[in-house]
């Protein structure tokens, strides 16, 4: 019997997990889902983790004792030093021990965690679009703005987990209120829902735009609609466009000024636009920089792994001495 360990990576989400099997040779052999809610509670979604955990190794067919370690990554704030859930509002969580309680349920097969953003970043960093790089931050263009910090290779966690909230900096003082509680947060310019909130207001406010005849119903708007306008040279389309990515890369300096990665990589489904995104955005970057592309230089790249980046970073974690 092989010696060779195998790991699984899980990224935990409030309706679903995700969990992949992978081989010694770094490739995932087996994949499946777990329902989650949180109804059930810490103690019961910790075992149906584990259970995810085995049922892969079932599906390929690997004993459980060559399994040398699993990750996790779960939205909150994650002490992933030790282990903890400091605070997951969405499921009520706080200071509580997964990786513990995970271990447990796997006769003691070690467990680590981290946030559900920065496992995708650590997945792009190490299998992705930033593969290259030793340092860099990932962006995800969602419901809301999620972040990563990839430093020298490992994720920059801040104190207790805390760091890498990057849709909350502020863009706009006493700007568009936030689910935070705050308002102006960078995740209010920049996310998916915030391209669509801008885009329903420009239709209204220009209803000879093209935009109404990609969507004649404003609830069929998405982050696709403006994109696709501005593309055929509707001028409303375009002047939301221009605003988005003005916001996008306003942020992205933010964080270039104080971290200077080597490359940002933004994913989500905004991503999905391309060149017609990114192109615009290393222009307005290289413009406004503290000190410009042609001293420092910067990639500025679209994501690669879609929704399997948390799965393989959590892969990363888990097989990471």
């Amino acid at each position: 019997m092989s010696t060779e360990k195998y790991y699984v990576g899980i990224d935990l989400g409030g309706m679903s997990a995700k969990g992949g099997l992978f081989s010694p040779e770094g490739k995932m052999v087996a994949k499946s889902t777990v329902k989650t809610c949180k109804e059930e509670g810490f103690a019961v979604t910790a075992k149906n983790l584990a259970g995810l955990a085995r049922e892969v190794c079932e599906l390929a067919k690997v004993p459980l004792s060559q399994l040398g370690g699993v990750g996790v990554g779960t939205p909150g704030i994650i002490d992933g030093a030790n282990g903890i859930v400091v605070a997951w509002t969405n499921f009520d969580w706080e200071n509580v021990p997964l990786a513990a309680e995970m271990s447990k349920n796997l006769g003691g097969i070690p467990v680590k965690i981290s946030n559900d953003a920065n496992a995708a970043a650590l997945g792009e960093a190490k299998f992705g679009a930033g593969k290259k790089f030793t340092d860099s931050i990932t962006i995800t263009l969602g419901t809301g703005v999620g972040s990563g910090i990839i430093i020298g290779g490992k994720i920059f966690e801040g104190f207790r987990g805390g760091a890498g909230e990057a849709g909350h900096m502020t863009l706009v003082v006493g700007g568009i209120p936030c689910t935070c509680g705050r308002r102006g947060c960078f995740e209010q310019y920049a996310s998916a829902s915030a391209l669509i909130r801008d885009t329903k207001k420009s239709m209204f406010e220009h209803k000879d735009s093209a935009m109404w005849k990609i969507a004649p119903d404003p609830e069929e708007v998405n982050g696709v609609t403006s994109f696709t306008a501005a593309k055929e040279g509707d001028k409303a389309a375009q002047e939301v466009v221009k605003n988005y990515i003005m916001y996008l890369s306003e942020g992205i300096l933010n964080l270039v000024n104080c971290f200077r990665p080597q490359a940002i990589i933004i994913g989500g489904g905004v991503s999905g636009q391309g060149e017609y995104l990114l192109q615009p955005v290393r222009k307005y970057v290289d413009e406004h920089l503290f000190v410009g592309f042609d001293r420092i230089p910067l990639s500025i790249v679209r994501a690669q792994l879609g929704n399997d980046a948390g799965i393989w970073g959590a892969y990363a974690l888990a097989a990471n001495d």
